[in-house]
């Protein structure tokens, strides 16, 4: 199927790479229908949350382990049923970033991970109880933190 986007222009996706949110994401809860579009750019660790019932609705994602090596969080068992999750290895994290213009405060919202089972692709944006992590982590202050691979 094609989807007209604001940012991307026409996209040709399928059924399978639809990610279905039951209860939207925060702020969107009639927005329920998303895809992920991929920097075409392998070496950027930056990608897109599209969503497919509002064209001009699109979130900057990131992998949040590729910054902060011990993030770690448990999901609730009703989280887990309602995802349908049974392993670990079913499921995709994602979290929200925040670009503002001065790029050095570029952030990413690890109190509310967006969590994909890959199996199904049923979706939730997880509200953490977690005192550790914020919807504002500076993603280049934790990279400043830890020695990259290969530095």
């Amino acid at each position: 199927m094609k989807l007209d986007t604001h940012h991307f222009g026409e996209l040709e996706i399928t059924d399978e790479d639809v990610i279905h949110f039951p209860g939207g994401l925060i702020g969107f809860p009639d927005r329920k229908r998303f895809v992920i579009v991929k920097n075409p750019d392998p070496g950027v660790p930056f990608d897109w949350l599209q969503s497919l019932d509002d064209p001009k609705l699109a979130y900057v994602i990131v992998d949040p382990f590729w910054f902060k090596k011990d993030y770690e969080f448990e999901l609730a068992p009703e989280h887990l049923l309602e995802l349908g999750i049974r392993k670990q290895e079913d499921t995709a994290v994602f979290c929200i970033v925040v670009v503002p213009e001065n790029i050095a405060k570029i952030s990413a919202n690890l109190l509310a991970p967006v969590v994909v089972n890959l199996n199904t692709k049923q979706s939730k944006q997880v509200v953490l109880l977690d005192k550790r992590y914020t919807t504002r982590h500076y993603i280049l202050e934790e990279l400043r933190k830890s020695p990259r691979e290969g530095a």
